[in-house]
């Protein structure tokens, strides 16, 4: 089984990597930037599973529920905590 805890984990260090700080100090990426990312594409095996564990544990957030590449390229992903 897949370390879930270890894999939000690294979630939140791509995001911080890949991302942009708002005027708040909120770090935000888009979902298309996170997907197509070479280093996230060999880390995550599931992205998607891994963005809604951590958006149930209020780590992340985004409009809807279920994010598909090309549809939801555009959406912010932001990280609730730093």
């Amino acid at each position: 089984t897949m370390n879930v805890e270890h894999e939000i984990g690294l979630l939140v260090e791509e995001i911080r990597r890949l991302g942009t700080k708002n005027a708040d100090g909120q770090v935000s990426v888009k979902f298309g930037v996170l997907f197509a990312d070479e280093k996230c594409a060999n880390l995550f095996e599931a992205l998607v599973g891994t963005l809604k564990a951590a958006k149930r544990r209020k780590i992340v957030t985004y409009q809807g529920e279920l994010l598909l590449q090309g549809v939801h390229d555009n959406v912010d992903i932001m990280l609730l905590q730093n």
